[in-house]
């Protein structure tokens, strides 16, 4: 696949217009969407497709995953409320956008990716853009205990439940946002941690994500 790293007017002026559709669609928070108008999102498509890198939609990125769709991606880092040097654990790296936007916000972000080739790639494109997260290979759905616990956890695929072991992995205050349901469709979680044992979990809208591979998870 041909990629090329070239951000001229063209794509920023696209950026802007997606931003200003975010915003309509009713994204608020003003650092998220300053996030989404920086991050060159075409980096993330082969040359073929750079016509739709800043449609709304989401996209294939080959190993039967998808690159989120910029209104799903806004919505999720919007209900994670981050703050700069909050420790955010992604689950699902996929291209590498949802990290890139986090690390945008300040987050200081440890994301974990189960496609070796996704993987692969990711480790190349992020540092060459600038963004230097902690990379992992292997089963998301169980989280990076070694690394645990943090302010904010992000799953970027679709699960048949919460896991608990996710759950544990927050700090006292933490928020857990993860879209839950079957493989058809889902409903955006966010699960706030208000003591070691006690949640407050609150139900928002229905999405529908590539599925949540794992131990704990399909």
């Amino acid at each position: 696949m041909a990629y090329k790293f070239i951000d001229n007017y063209r794509e920023q002026g696209a950026r802007k217009r997606l931003v200003e559709i975010l915003r309509k669609k009713g994204i608020e928070d003003e650092q998220v969407l300053a996030a989404i108008g920086k991050v060159p999102r075409h980096y993330f498509f082969d040359e073929t497709f750079w016509n739709q890198a800043y449609k709304d939609i989401a996209f294939p990125i080959g190993e039967g995953q998808t690159i989120s769709q910029p209104y799903t991606v806004a919505y999720q880092t919007e209900l994670l409320h981050i703050r700069k040097g909050d420790k955010v654990l992604e689950i699902g790296t996929g291209c590498g956008y949802q990290t890139c936007i986090l690390m945008e916000l300040g987050a200081k972000v440890f994301t974990i990716e189960r496609q070796e080739k996704l993987y692969e790639r990711t480790i190349q494109v992020l540092p060459y853009m600038g963004y230097k997260p902690k990379f992992f290979l292997g089963d998301g759905s169980i989280g990076i205990a070694t690394d645990a616990p943090y302010d904010k956890i992000i799953v970027t695929a679709g699960a048949p439940t919460v896991p608990q072991v996710l759950l544990k992995q927050l700090n006292i205050g933490g928020i857990l946002v993860i879209p839950v349901g079957d493989e058809q469709s889902q409903k955006m979680v966010t699960v706030l941690k208000t003591a070691e044992n006690d949640y407050e979990r609150h139900v928002l809208d229905t999405f529908r994500f590539v599925p949540l591979v794992g131990d704990r998870a399909w």
